[in-house]
């Protein structure tokens, strides 16, 4: 775990990019997006196997378990195509999201680059973002098929995303609401923003916080301090 001290607002006021995860995080968890998502899954269990509703959430519940998602024991346990799995289990109603023109303002006018690092796709990020209303506000999304179907938060996928976009950790943050994807991203050096939700599975393991640097129940308040700070503030020194 992270053993540094919390790095000031003043640190994140100066960061080069920004790693924002999408579900939850950018838009109100309350839209709860998930149970469509884990609906969907049981459907494509319950169809692959030839189970019921039961015993396919039982199984669901086994492969995120042994595996950290579900994706990942279909693939490893049943060689089940990614794509199929994810073609449907995204194939959701975007009708509950918001549009969020407060959250653009404050993206756009947020100095560093900014992109998504999601454990969903492309095609389901771009989807969200357009509805929301953020489509032109990051520069790309590195998604479960750029990380080789390794989800956050196995180190692989961080490793992947600095080096496809030419990341400095110390220079980064990212932005999360699930507190354990925090932790590899601390230990690589980056400043941490949790998003907190009233989800079990979301919470950080009592006694383990240090890879959580700072909490932003309103995201959209906290990142348009950052913004007056960063144009009141000089330059960070380089180091």
């Amino acid at each position: 775990m992270q053993t540094d001290p919390a790095p000031t607002l003043e640190r994140l006021a100066a960061t080069e990019t920004w790693l924002f995860d999408l579900d939850n995080t950018l838009y109100p968890a309350e839209c709860n997006l998930f149970a469509q998502i884990d609906r969907r899954m049981g459907e494509f269990i319950s169809r692959r196997f030839g189970i019921d509703a039961v015993a396919a959430k039982q199984r669901q519940k086994g492969f995120f378990q042994q595996h950290g998602t579900t994706l990942r024991g279909l693939m490893v346990d049943h060689g089940v195509d990614p794509a199929d799995f994810l073609n449907y289990v995204h194939d959701i109603d975007l009708s509950v999201l918001p549009a969020l023109p407060e959250l653009r303002q404050v993206l756009q006018a947020l100095p560093g680059r900014k992109l998504i690092f999601t454990n969903g796709t492309v095609a389901h990020a771009e989807r969200v973002l357009g509805r929301i209303g953020l489509a032109d506000c990051f520069e790309a999304v590195f998604d479960i098929v750029a990380s080789n179907y390794l989800p956050k938060p196995r180190p692989e996928p961080y490793d992947k995303l600095l080096a496809a976009h030419g990341v400095d950790p110390r220079r980064a943050t990212m932005v999360e609401d699930m507190a354990r994807n925090l932790a590899p991203a601390a230990r690589l050096g980056m400043a941490t923003i949790w998003v907190p939700t009233h989800s079990d599975w979301a919470q950080p393991v009592a006694g383990e916080t240090d890879h959580i640097h700072h909490v932003a129940p309103d995201l959209t308040g906290f990142l348009s301090a950052l913004s007056n700070i960063g144009r009141n503030a000089e330059p960070a020194a380089k180091g």
